[in-house]
Protein backbone atom coordinates (compact mmCIF):
# COMPACT_ATOMS: atom_id res chain seq x y z
CA UNK A 1 0.00 0.00 0.00
CA UNK A 2 1.27 3.45 -0.88
CA UNK A 3 2.31 5.72 1.94
CA UNK A 4 -0.25 8.32 0.85
CA UNK A 5 -3.07 5.75 1.10
CA UNK A 6 -1.77 4.67 4.52
CA UNK A 7 -1.87 8.26 5.74
CA UNK A 8 -5.41 8.75 4.39
CA UNK A 9 -6.59 5.49 5.99
CA UNK A 10 -4.88 6.27 9.30
CA UNK A 11 -6.20 9.83 9.62
CA UNK A 12 -9.69 8.80 8.50
CA UNK A 13 -9.78 5.95 11.04
CA UNK A 14 -8.61 8.18 13.89
CA UNK A 15 -11.07 10.99 13.21
CA UNK A 16 -13.91 8.57 12.41
CA UNK A 17 -13.39 6.79 15.72
CA UNK A 18 -13.38 10.15 17.53
CA UNK A 19 -16.58 11.29 15.79
CA UNK A 20 -18.32 7.97 16.52
CA UNK A 21 -17.45 8.17 20.21
CA UNK A 22 -18.45 11.84 20.39
CA UNK A 23 -21.71 11.28 18.50
CA UNK A 24 -22.56 8.24 20.62
CA UNK A 25 -21.92 10.22 23.78
CA UNK A 26 -24.22 13.03 22.60
CA UNK A 27 -26.94 10.62 21.46
CA UNK A 28 -27.11 8.55 24.65
CA UNK A 29 -26.73 11.60 26.90
CA UNK A 30 -29.63 13.42 25.26
CA UNK A 31 -31.69 10.21 25.12
CA UNK A 32 -31.18 9.66 28.85
CA UNK A 33 -31.93 13.30 29.54
CA UNK A 34 -35.16 13.07 27.54
CA UNK A 35 -36.32 10.18 29.74
CA UNK A 36 -35.56 12.08 32.95
CA UNK A 37 -37.12 15.27 31.62
CA UNK A 38 -40.29 13.49 30.52
CA UNK A 39 -40.71 11.83 33.93
CA UNK A 40 -40.43 15.29 35.52
CA UNK A 41 -43.11 16.59 33.17
CA UNK A 42 -45.44 13.75 34.14
CA UNK A 43 -44.73 14.34 37.84
CA UNK A 44 -45.62 18.04 37.50
CA UNK A 45 -48.89 17.01 35.84
CA UNK A 46 -49.60 14.53 38.62
CA UNK A 47 -49.12 17.20 41.29
CA UNK A 48 -51.23 19.68 39.32
CA UNK A 49 -54.06 17.19 38.80
CA UNK A 50 -53.98 16.24 42.49
CA UNK A 51 -54.46 19.86 43.45
CA UNK A 52 -57.25 20.32 40.92
CA UNK A 53 -59.15 17.15 41.74
CA UNK A 54 -58.54 16.81 45.45
CA UNK A 55 -58.27 20.38 46.79
CA UNK A 56 -61.29 22.62 47.52
CA UNK A 57 -59.31 25.84 47.94
CA UNK A 58 -60.23 28.93 46.01
CA UNK A 59 -56.83 28.80 44.28
CA UNK A 60 -57.94 25.75 42.32
CA UNK A 61 -59.24 27.92 39.48
CA UNK A 62 -55.87 29.58 39.18
CA UNK A 63 -54.18 26.16 39.00
CA UNK A 64 -56.61 25.10 36.26
CA UNK A 65 -55.85 28.25 34.27
CA UNK A 66 -52.13 27.60 34.60
CA UNK A 67 -52.57 24.02 33.40
CA UNK A 68 -54.61 25.12 30.40
CA UNK A 69 -52.19 27.90 29.47
CA UNK A 70 -48.80 26.24 30.03
CA UNK A 71 -49.22 22.45 30.17
CA UNK A 72 -50.15 21.21 26.74
CA UNK A 73 -51.84 17.84 26.50
CA UNK A 74 -49.45 14.99 25.83
CA UNK A 75 -50.14 12.14 23.36
CA UNK A 76 -52.39 9.47 24.95
CA UNK A 77 -52.24 11.29 28.25
CA UNK A 78 -54.14 9.49 31.04
CA UNK A 79 -54.64 10.47 34.68
CA UNK A 80 -55.54 7.94 37.37
CA UNK A 81 -56.37 8.82 41.01
CA UNK A 82 -56.64 5.98 43.52
CA UNK A 83 -58.08 6.46 47.00
CA UNK A 84 -56.10 4.09 49.20
CA UNK A 85 -58.93 3.98 51.79
CA UNK A 86 -61.38 2.65 49.20
CA UNK A 87 -59.06 0.64 46.92
CA UNK A 88 -56.70 -2.11 47.97
CA UNK A 89 -53.74 -2.06 45.59
CA UNK A 90 -52.72 -5.55 46.69
CA UNK A 91 -55.93 -7.07 45.44
CA UNK A 92 -56.35 -8.07 41.83
CA UNK A 93 -57.53 -4.93 40.07
CA UNK A 94 -58.74 -4.09 36.62
CA UNK A 95 -56.08 -1.37 36.26
CA UNK A 96 -53.44 -2.01 33.57
CA UNK A 97 -50.72 -0.87 35.93
CA UNK A 98 -48.38 -3.33 37.64
CA UNK A 99 -49.01 -3.80 41.33
CA UNK A 100 -45.27 -3.50 42.00
CA UNK A 101 -45.34 0.04 40.56
CA UNK A 102 -48.28 0.95 42.85
CA UNK A 103 -46.42 -0.50 45.82
CA UNK A 104 -43.36 1.59 44.98
CA UNK A 105 -45.46 4.74 44.89
CA UNK A 106 -47.01 3.91 48.25
CA UNK A 107 -43.67 3.09 49.87
CA UNK A 108 -41.46 5.75 48.25
CA UNK A 109 -44.22 8.38 47.73
CA UNK A 110 -43.06 8.78 44.10
CA UNK A 111 -42.04 6.30 41.43
CA UNK A 112 -41.55 5.96 37.68
CA UNK A 113 -42.35 3.18 35.25
CA UNK A 114 -41.99 2.59 31.50
CA UNK A 115 -43.72 0.15 29.20
CA UNK A 116 -42.61 0.35 25.56
CA UNK A 117 -43.02 4.04 24.67
CA UNK A 118 -45.56 4.80 27.43
CA UNK A 119 -44.13 6.46 30.52
CA UNK A 120 -45.76 6.47 33.97
CA UNK A 121 -45.15 8.86 36.85
CA UNK A 122 -46.90 8.44 40.16
CA UNK A 123 -46.99 10.33 43.46
CA UNK A 124 -48.55 9.74 46.86
CA UNK A 125 -50.73 12.70 47.76
CA UNK A 126 -52.01 13.56 51.29
CA UNK A 127 -55.20 15.56 51.62
CA UNK A 128 -57.43 15.96 54.69
CA UNK A 129 -56.13 12.86 56.38
CA UNK A 130 -56.56 10.64 53.34
CA UNK A 131 -53.90 9.20 51.03
CA UNK A 132 -54.21 9.08 47.31
CA UNK A 133 -52.11 7.69 44.45
CA UNK A 134 -52.02 10.05 41.49
CA UNK A 135 -50.64 8.45 38.28
CA UNK A 136 -50.10 10.21 34.96
CA UNK A 137 -49.14 8.29 31.82
CA UNK A 138 -48.42 9.42 28.24
CA UNK A 139 -46.37 8.56 25.20
CA UNK A 140 -42.94 10.17 25.06
CA UNK A 141 -43.27 12.41 22.03
CA UNK A 142 -39.73 13.70 22.48
CA UNK A 143 -38.28 10.21 22.37
CA UNK A 144 -40.24 9.10 19.30
CA UNK A 145 -39.67 12.28 17.33
CA UNK A 146 -36.80 14.42 18.66
CA UNK A 147 -34.41 11.55 19.40
CA UNK A 148 -35.10 9.97 16.02
CA UNK A 149 -34.46 13.34 14.41
CA UNK A 150 -31.21 13.68 16.39
CA UNK A 151 -30.12 10.17 15.35
CA UNK A 152 -30.75 10.91 11.67
CA UNK A 153 -29.00 14.26 11.99
CA UNK A 154 -25.92 12.62 13.57
CA UNK A 155 -25.89 9.95 10.86
CA UNK A 156 -25.96 12.55 8.09
CA UNK A 157 -23.29 14.59 9.88
CA UNK A 158 -21.17 11.43 10.15
CA UNK A 159 -21.36 10.81 6.39
CA UNK A 160 -20.47 14.43 5.62
CA UNK A 161 -17.63 14.31 8.17
CA UNK A 162 -16.21 11.18 6.53
CA UNK A 163 -16.13 12.93 3.15
CA UNK A 164 -14.50 16.01 4.67
CA UNK A 165 -11.96 13.93 6.60
CA UNK A 166 -11.02 11.89 3.53
CA UNK A 167 -10.53 15.08 1.53
CA UNK A 168 -8.45 16.72 4.28
CA UNK A 169 -6.37 13.54 4.72
CA UNK A 170 -5.80 13.34 0.96
CA UNK A 171 -4.84 17.00 0.77
CA UNK A 172 -2.56 16.73 3.83
CA UNK A 173 -0.83 13.56 2.61
CA UNK A 174 -0.38 15.03 -0.85
CA UNK A 175 1.13 18.20 0.59
CA UNK A 176 3.42 16.25 2.94
CA UNK A 177 4.57 13.75 0.32
CA UNK A 178 4.90 16.20 -2.57
CA UNK A 179 8.52 17.13 -1.69
CA UNK A 180 9.37 13.43 -1.44
CA UNK A 181 7.83 12.84 -4.86
CA UNK A 182 9.94 15.70 -6.25
CA UNK A 183 13.05 14.12 -4.69
CA UNK A 184 12.16 10.73 -6.23
CA UNK A 185 11.65 12.27 -9.67
CA UNK A 186 14.96 14.14 -9.39
CA UNK A 187 16.81 11.00 -8.30
CA UNK A 188 15.50 9.12 -11.35
CA UNK A 189 17.34 11.65 -13.50
CA UNK A 190 20.72 10.80 -11.94
CA UNK A 191 23.00 8.38 -13.74
CA UNK A 192 26.70 7.91 -14.41
CA UNK A 193 26.32 10.39 -17.26
CA UNK A 194 25.23 13.31 -15.03
CA UNK A 195 26.64 12.77 -11.55
CA UNK A 196 26.99 16.54 -11.25
CA UNK A 197 23.18 16.82 -10.90
CA UNK A 198 22.04 17.79 -7.39
CA UNK A 199 18.68 17.55 -5.63
CA UNK A 200 16.71 20.68 -4.84
CA UNK A 201 16.66 21.40 -1.11
CA UNK A 202 13.24 22.52 0.26
CA UNK A 203 13.37 25.65 2.39
CA UNK A 204 10.29 25.09 4.56
CA UNK A 205 11.00 21.55 5.78
CA UNK A 206 14.03 20.97 7.99
CA UNK A 207 13.84 17.15 7.86
CA UNK A 208 13.60 16.99 4.06
CA UNK A 209 16.31 19.61 3.71
CA UNK A 210 18.56 17.43 5.86
CA UNK A 211 17.64 14.39 3.75
CA UNK A 212 18.35 16.09 0.43
CA UNK A 213 21.58 17.54 1.85
CA UNK A 214 22.65 14.01 2.82
CA UNK A 215 21.83 12.76 -0.68
CA UNK A 216 23.76 15.63 -2.25
CA UNK A 217 26.77 14.94 -0.03
CA UNK A 218 26.59 11.31 -1.08
CA UNK A 219 26.46 12.39 -4.73
CA UNK A 220 29.51 14.59 -4.12
CA UNK A 221 31.39 11.59 -2.77
CA UNK A 222 30.21 9.38 -5.63
CA UNK A 223 31.19 11.98 -8.22
CA UNK A 224 34.60 12.38 -6.59
CA UNK A 225 35.01 8.61 -6.47
CA UNK A 226 34.10 8.23 -10.13
CA UNK A 227 36.40 11.06 -11.16
CA UNK A 228 39.20 9.62 -9.02
CA UNK A 229 38.69 6.22 -10.61
CA UNK A 230 38.78 7.70 -14.10
CA UNK A 231 41.93 9.67 -13.28
CA UNK A 232 43.49 6.62 -11.67
CA UNK A 233 42.85 4.44 -14.72
CA UNK A 234 44.05 7.15 -17.08
CA UNK A 235 47.18 7.94 -15.06
CA UNK A 236 47.96 4.28 -14.32
CA UNK A 237 47.66 3.43 -18.01
CA UNK A 238 50.01 6.27 -18.84
CA UNK A 239 52.51 5.49 -16.08
CA UNK A 240 52.61 1.77 -16.90
CA UNK A 241 52.61 2.32 -20.64
CA UNK A 242 55.70 4.57 -20.60
CA UNK A 243 58.22 1.95 -19.37
CA UNK A 244 56.53 -0.76 -21.44
CA UNK A 245 56.88 1.38 -24.55
CA UNK A 246 60.55 1.98 -23.74
CA UNK A 247 61.15 -1.75 -23.22
CA UNK A 248 59.40 -2.74 -26.45
CA UNK A 249 61.11 0.06 -28.42
CA UNK A 250 64.53 -0.84 -27.09
CA UNK A 251 63.99 -4.50 -27.90
CA UNK A 252 62.73 -3.72 -31.41
CA UNK A 253 65.71 -1.49 -32.16
CA UNK A 254 68.17 -4.04 -30.77
CA UNK A 255 66.69 -6.90 -32.80
CA UNK A 256 66.43 -4.91 -36.02
CA UNK A 257 69.95 -6.00 -36.97
CA UNK A 258 72.94 -7.76 -35.55
CA UNK A 259 74.94 -5.70 -33.08
CA UNK A 260 78.09 -5.96 -31.09
CA UNK A 261 78.31 -7.50 -27.65
CA UNK A 262 78.61 -4.07 -26.06
CA UNK A 263 75.44 -2.86 -27.82
CA UNK A 264 73.48 -5.87 -26.57
CA UNK A 265 74.74 -5.31 -23.02
CA UNK A 266 73.78 -1.62 -23.19
CA UNK A 267 70.36 -2.48 -24.60
CA UNK A 268 69.73 -5.05 -21.86
CA UNK A 269 70.77 -2.51 -19.22
CA UNK A 270 68.22 -0.02 -20.63
CA UNK A 271 65.55 -2.70 -20.68
CA UNK A 272 66.43 -3.72 -17.11
CA UNK A 273 66.24 -0.10 -15.94
CA UNK A 274 62.81 0.41 -17.49
CA UNK A 275 61.64 -2.96 -16.15
CA UNK A 276 62.79 -1.87 -12.70
CA UNK A 277 60.70 1.30 -12.98
CA UNK A 278 57.74 -0.79 -14.09
CA UNK A 279 58.26 -3.16 -11.15
CA UNK A 280 58.35 -0.27 -8.65
CA UNK A 281 55.20 1.29 -10.06
CA UNK A 282 53.36 -2.04 -10.07
CA UNK A 283 54.33 -2.78 -6.44
CA UNK A 284 53.36 0.76 -5.44
CA UNK A 285 49.98 0.33 -7.11
CA UNK A 286 49.45 -3.01 -5.36
CA UNK A 287 50.34 -1.56 -1.97
CA UNK A 288 48.13 1.47 -2.60
CA UNK A 289 45.21 -0.83 -3.44
CA UNK A 290 45.83 -2.86 -0.27
CA UNK A 291 45.72 0.23 1.92
CA UNK A 292 42.35 1.11 0.40
CA UNK A 293 40.63 -1.58 2.50
CA UNK A 294 39.09 -0.96 5.92
CA UNK A 295 42.13 -2.23 7.79
CA UNK A 296 40.51 -5.30 9.38
CA UNK A 297 43.21 -7.54 7.94
CA UNK A 298 45.96 -5.43 9.56
CA UNK A 299 47.31 -6.00 13.06
CA UNK A 300 46.73 -3.00 15.31
CA UNK A 301 48.56 -2.56 18.59
CA UNK A 302 49.08 0.21 21.11
CA UNK A 303 52.13 2.32 20.21
CA UNK A 304 53.74 5.62 21.20
CA UNK A 305 53.71 8.24 18.44
CA UNK A 306 56.70 10.13 19.87
CA UNK A 307 58.86 7.01 19.52
CA UNK A 308 57.55 6.48 15.98
CA UNK A 309 58.31 10.10 15.04
CA UNK A 310 61.92 9.76 16.24
CA UNK A 311 62.28 6.55 14.23
CA UNK A 312 60.84 8.27 11.12
CA UNK A 313 63.37 11.10 11.47
CA UNK A 314 66.27 8.65 11.63
CA UNK A 315 64.97 6.71 8.61
CA UNK A 316 64.51 9.81 6.43
CA UNK A 317 67.96 11.12 7.37
CA UNK A 318 69.47 7.87 6.10
CA UNK A 319 67.70 8.31 2.75
CA UNK A 320 68.42 12.06 2.60
CA UNK A 321 71.76 12.54 4.41
CA UNK A 322 71.75 16.28 3.66
CA UNK A 323 68.27 16.81 5.13
CA UNK A 324 67.76 19.28 8.01
CA UNK A 325 64.88 17.91 10.09
CA UNK A 326 64.08 19.74 13.31
CA UNK A 327 62.00 17.85 15.87
CA UNK A 328 59.72 20.17 17.83
CA UNK A 329 58.44 18.64 21.08
CA UNK A 330 57.53 21.94 22.76
CA UNK A 331 53.81 21.12 22.67
CA UNK A 332 54.02 17.61 24.09
CA UNK A 333 51.25 16.94 26.65
CA UNK A 334 52.07 16.41 30.32
CA UNK A 335 50.19 13.12 30.29
CA UNK A 336 52.21 10.62 28.18
CA UNK A 337 49.09 8.49 27.66
CA UNK A 338 47.86 11.13 25.19
CA UNK A 339 50.66 10.05 22.85
CA UNK A 340 49.42 6.45 22.60
CA UNK A 341 47.37 5.32 19.59
CA UNK A 342 46.01 2.02 18.29
CA UNK A 343 47.62 1.34 14.94
CA UNK A 344 49.94 -0.56 12.70
CA UNK A 345 53.50 0.66 13.30
CA UNK A 346 54.81 -0.27 9.82
CA UNK A 347 51.98 1.44 7.95
CA UNK A 348 52.09 4.59 10.09
CA UNK A 349 55.87 4.72 9.72
CA UNK A 350 55.49 4.51 5.94
CA UNK A 351 52.73 7.15 5.82
CA UNK A 352 54.57 9.71 8.00
CA UNK A 353 57.86 9.01 6.22
CA UNK A 354 56.26 9.84 2.87
CA UNK A 355 55.20 13.26 4.17
CA UNK A 356 58.59 14.05 5.69
CA UNK A 357 60.50 12.84 2.60
CA UNK A 358 58.31 15.01 0.36
CA UNK A 359 59.08 17.99 2.59
CA UNK A 360 62.82 17.33 2.33
CA UNK A 361 62.73 16.65 -1.40
CA UNK A 362 60.63 19.64 -2.48
CA UNK A 363 62.46 22.05 -0.16
CA UNK A 364 65.84 20.92 -1.54
CA UNK A 365 67.00 19.80 1.90
CA UNK A 366 66.23 23.12 3.54
CA UNK A 367 65.04 23.09 7.16
CA UNK A 368 61.89 20.99 7.80
CA UNK A 369 60.02 21.51 11.05
CA UNK A 370 58.65 18.20 12.40
CA UNK A 371 56.30 18.94 15.35
CA UNK A 372 54.28 16.70 17.64
CA UNK A 373 51.37 17.76 19.86
CA UNK A 374 48.15 16.36 21.31
CA UNK A 375 44.61 17.50 22.03
CA UNK A 376 42.00 15.84 24.22
CA UNK A 377 41.04 13.47 21.38
CA UNK A 378 43.88 13.35 18.85
CA UNK A 379 47.62 13.12 18.44
CA UNK A 380 48.68 15.85 16.01
CA UNK A 381 51.71 15.65 13.70
CA UNK A 382 52.68 18.78 11.76
CA UNK A 383 55.33 18.78 9.01
CA UNK A 384 56.24 22.23 7.69
CA UNK A 385 58.73 23.03 4.93
CA UNK A 386 59.87 26.12 3.03
CA UNK A 387 59.96 24.48 -0.37
CA UNK A 388 58.31 25.12 -3.74
CA UNK A 389 54.80 24.85 -2.33
CA UNK A 390 51.69 23.52 -4.08
CA UNK A 391 49.82 25.69 -6.62
CA UNK A 392 46.35 26.61 -5.46
CA UNK A 393 44.70 24.91 -8.45
CA UNK A 394 46.57 21.66 -7.73
CA UNK A 395 45.85 21.49 -3.99
CA UNK A 396 42.47 19.66 -4.25
CA UNK A 397 44.04 16.83 -6.26
CA UNK A 398 47.26 16.05 -4.38
CA UNK A 399 45.74 12.90 -2.83
CA UNK A 400 44.69 11.48 -6.21
CA UNK A 401 46.87 8.55 -7.36
CA UNK A 402 49.57 9.54 -9.90
CA UNK A 403 48.73 13.22 -9.62
CA UNK A 404 51.78 15.48 -9.49
CA UNK A 405 51.81 19.24 -9.10
CA UNK A 406 52.40 21.41 -12.14
CA UNK A 407 55.64 22.75 -10.59
CA UNK A 408 57.26 19.35 -9.87
CA UNK A 409 58.69 18.60 -13.31
CA UNK A 410 62.27 18.91 -11.97
CA UNK A 411 61.64 16.39 -9.16
CA UNK A 412 61.48 12.61 -9.50
CA UNK A 413 58.35 10.87 -8.26
CA UNK A 414 55.33 8.74 -9.15
CA UNK A 415 52.47 10.59 -7.41
CA UNK A 416 51.68 7.66 -5.12
CA UNK A 417 53.16 8.75 -1.76
CA UNK A 418 50.41 11.12 -0.60
CA UNK A 419 47.50 8.89 -1.75
CA UNK A 420 49.10 6.03 0.17
CA UNK A 421 49.54 8.26 3.24
CA UNK A 422 45.91 9.34 3.04
CA UNK A 423 44.72 5.70 2.85
CA UNK A 424 46.84 4.64 5.82
CA UNK A 425 45.63 7.54 7.99
CA UNK A 426 42.03 6.81 6.99
CA UNK A 427 42.56 3.21 8.10
CA UNK A 428 43.42 4.64 11.53
CA UNK A 429 40.27 6.87 11.55
CA UNK A 430 42.48 9.94 11.22
CA UNK A 431 42.75 12.81 8.78
CA UNK A 432 45.35 14.57 6.65
CA UNK A 433 45.05 18.29 5.88
CA UNK A 434 47.37 20.17 3.52
CA UNK A 435 47.82 23.93 3.31
CA UNK A 436 50.36 25.56 1.01
CA UNK A 437 51.52 28.67 -0.79
CA UNK A 438 54.27 29.18 -3.33
CA UNK A 439 56.12 31.68 -1.14
CA UNK A 440 55.92 29.97 2.26
CA UNK A 441 56.03 26.26 1.47
CA UNK A 442 53.67 23.49 2.57
CA UNK A 443 52.18 22.46 5.91
CA UNK A 444 50.85 18.89 6.34
CA UNK A 445 48.78 18.19 9.46
CA UNK A 446 48.04 14.59 10.47
CA UNK A 447 45.54 13.76 13.20
CA UNK A 448 45.19 10.27 14.73
CA UNK A 449 42.71 9.44 17.52
CA UNK A 450 44.20 8.74 20.95
CA UNK A 451 43.90 5.16 22.22
CA UNK A 452 41.05 4.91 24.72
Amino acid sequence: MKTQNKIILFLTSIFLAYILVFSGFIYFSISDYSYTDFYKRLEIRAITMAKIELEDDQDINAVKEIRQDFLEELPNEKITIIDLQRFDIHSKSSLSIPISFLEDIEDLERAYYKEKNTFYSGIKYHNRGRDYLVIVSAENYYNTHHIVYLRNLLFIALLISILIIVFIAWFFSRRVLMPLQIIIEDMKKISTENLNFRLREPEDNEELRSLTSTFNNMLNRLETSFETQKNFISNASHELNTPLTSIIGEADVTLAKERSKEDYILSLKNILEEAGKLDKKTKALLFLAQTGYDGKAQTFTSLRIDELVIDVKETVEKIYPDAHIHLDFDLLPENPEKLSVNGNAQLLHLAISNVVMNACKYSKNEKVNFALAASDKDVIIVVKDTGIGIPENDLPYIFDPFFRGSNTENFHGYGIGLPLTRNVINMHNGSVIATSSKTEGTVMEIKIPIAL
